[in-house]
């Protein structure tokens, strides 16, 4: 069966704003029993389907039931969409004469205020000191289909959503006294909103109107409080959706838009807390967080073959400062972003002469040896506690460069805070830190390998990739992480996608699923060269490219020559095929990254994760971001 362009196609404009008026169109009418009660009701033919703009919200209906419950002139816009687009006729007004207090007793009306005659003052969820009482931070992001308490509104609908904590992604905004939102019942529905972060808002005053069978609201003349740097990826702010609402907590969502965000549609949620529950909110019990080393010091400290392991300070990152997470303060990469800092010391001389040798005498113990900035030889004994502190038997303390030194703590103890491992999985560095007495953070210090290296750094890599073929994992597909060196993060698991094409339908549909099945990536050796061969069906048709890999091993880079699996005409078409915002130099750079506990030595079981720069606060974006897709064996 074919479908007509009548049908279907996108031909001029058959409905003219003039055509759009009351009495032909649409109608307004007051409810014969209750004239609180307004109904509107369109006149047009059914192909075309209604768009009305009214004092509750937005809806497509062909019919709208208006509870009104204040005196006052409203206002109604109608639209349609037409074989040419969307068609809006001039605006027009009615009037409600009088008030009717049952359409203020539903508890939405009383949670929000506090009652007829009453005001009620919300703040965001978040303060100066970074601090979220009662939600995980103050916003969280969802599909555009989501609406009370996170439902799908529509079978098949774009329904996701991604709740991410404050902590651990403070790029969503600065901390600030974002100001506060007063909605009042005194006389009418009035709104006060105090924009303290966003000088071009200041105070507004307006009114809102509840719809507490949609669970919608209406905000006219004012806008919810929000920060600043999404005041202009929203077209109106005035059309809320409610998905929370509780005496003390309010989740209020608005429509992020696709063009003026350049991130795609999504619903943005805002998470308030009330005054009251402000007021009165002390913190509990917080168990301080645990560095996210797990392993066995000892044996990682040497290794679980040899009894003696020497470390020599990075050259490239001495020092740094963390979180009592374990996350770095400050983002060095090299010994010159130390020196462009402004601030923060440099001095190769006494760098290049630290080192600390550790020869394991017991299960927990052993004998160390720091060697100075001075070359100077400090030895003695340590032991290694169930919290991966190593106890040295005397205080440590020498500089590293002016006023910067490698100090233990009073209690003369380091913390092994993480490790970082090469393409291998084999221990690559580790950062050993002193928890600050006063501040809750480390003094942190990065040492990396003494010796030899390996012979052929080249030699794990052929082993891991030549000889095999790996498709795109369709159950664990991809994940998003931090910038390099760390890739830290990910929110996606091994569940995530699969067969479920709602709740990730903005970047996970049948369509992307078919294209990554119906994908390959083979690696093979050719005569010098390591060549990459991509096999993939996109609209029917069988693409097949080859192009040639050159391998970085000390940077965990693949120089791809090829564009890899293109998903265009999916929901995926969005995702990159190249490193076109790269950071290190080429846009064929792929960044093998080590995620999910996959490494060079376990690709056979674990796949490989490739990597490329999807956000990019130096291209523009508002973050740092990797994203990640996973390949396994085929």
């Amino acid at each position: 069966m074919s479908c007509s362009p009548e049908e279907f196609g996108l031909g001029s404009v058959d409905v003219k704003p003039g055509d759009l008026v009351p009495g032909i169109a649409y109608k307004i009418e007051a409810d014969a029993q209750n004239p609180n009660i307004i109904h509107l009701t369109s006149l047009m033919d059914k192909k075309y389907t209604p768009l009305w703009d009214h004092p509750q919200g937005r809806s497509q209906s062909q019919s709208v039931t208006l509870r009104i419950p204040f005196p006052g002139t409203y206002t109604v816009k109608f639209g349609v969409q037409t074989r040419g687009g969307i068609v809006y006729g001039e605006a027009t007004t009615f009037k409600v004469e009088s008030f009717y207090a049952p359409f203020v007793e539903d508890e939405m009306w009383e949670m929000l205020t506090g009652g007829v005659d009453q005001e009620k003052t919300w703040y965001l969820d978040l303060d100066a000191e970074a601090v979220s009482r009662n939600f995980l931070g103050p916003l969280y992001f969802y599909g555009t289909d989501n609406g009370w308490l996170g439902d799908c509104l529509k079978e098949g609908g774009d329904c996701w959503n991604w709740n991410p904590d404050y902590k651990g992604n403070s790029w969503l905004m600065d901390a600030a006294d974002f100001g506060s939102m007063t909605f009042d019942l005194k006389g009418g529905a009035h709104v006060k909103v105090n924009h303290a972060t966003i000088p071009g808002r200041g105070q507004e005053s307006g009114t809102y109107l509840l719809d507490t069978e949609n669970k919608t609201m209406r905000m006219t003349d004012a806008a919810p409080l929000h920060d600043s740097g999404r005041d202009g990826v929203v077209i109106d702010w005035g059309n809320i959706r409610i998905l929370s609402l509780t005496k003390d907590h309010m989740q209020l969502a608005v429509l992020r838009d696709a063009v003026l965000s350049g991130e795609g549609a999504c619903l943005l949620v805002y998470n308030y807390i009330s005054k009251e529950y402000k007021d009165n909110w002390t913190p509990g019990e917080v168990a301080e967080p645990e560095p996210p080393y797990t392993g066995d010091a000892n044996n990682d400290l040497t290794t679980s073959v040899t009894t003696t392991r020497k470390w020599v300070m990075s050259a490239a990152t001495p020092y740094n400062w963390t979180d009592l997470a374990g996350g770095l303060l400050n983002p060095w990469n090299s010994a010159q972003d130390y020196i462009n800092s402004g601030w923060a010391p440099y001095n190769a001389a006494t760098i290049k002469n630290i080192s600390l040798s550790l020869t394991k005498t017991g299960a927990r113990a052993g004998t160390y040896t720091f060697t100075d900035g001075s070359a100077h030889a400090i030895s003695g004994t340590y032991t290694i506690d169930d919290r991966n502190n190593i106890q040295f038997d005397k205080a440590i303390s020498f500089v590293i460069a002016d006023w910067v030194s490698l100090s233990t703590t009073a209690d003369k103890t380091l913390r092994l805070l993480k490790t970082e491992t090469d393409a291998s999985g084999a221990i690559s560095g580790i950062w050993l830190g002193a928890r600050d007495p006063v501040k809750a953070e480390y003094a942190a210090y990065h040492f990396v390998p003494g010796g030899t290296a390996a012979a052929d750094p080249m030699a794990a890599w052929k082993t891991a990739l030549v000889g095999k073929t790996f498709k795109p994992d369709v159950n664990w597909f991809a994940d998003w992480v931090e910038f390099p060196p760390n890739f830290a993060g990910g929110w996606t698991s091994a569940s995530t996608f699969g067969n479920d094409f709602t709740s990730n339908g903005w970047v996970w549909d049948a369509k992307v699923k078919a294209v990554a099945e119906s994908a390959s990536l083979s690696f093979r050796q050719d005569g010098n060269d390591i060549k990459a061969d991509l096999k993939q069906t996109l609209d029917g048709k069988r693409y097949e490219a080859t192009g040639t890999v050159t391998i970085d091993p000390d940077k965990n880079i693949l120089n791809i020559s090829i564009p890899l699996v293109d998903y265009k005409g999916t929901a995926a078409e969005w995702l990159p095929t190249t490193n076109t915002k790269s950071v290190s130099g080429s846009k064929n750079d792929w960044y093998f990254v080590s995620h999910g506990g996959a490494n060079l030595n376990n690709v056979d079981t674990q796949g490989l994760w490739l990597g490329v720069v999807s956000n990019s606060i130096a291209e523009g974006d508002t973050k740092d971001e990797v994203l990640v897709y996973h390949f396994v064996k085929n």
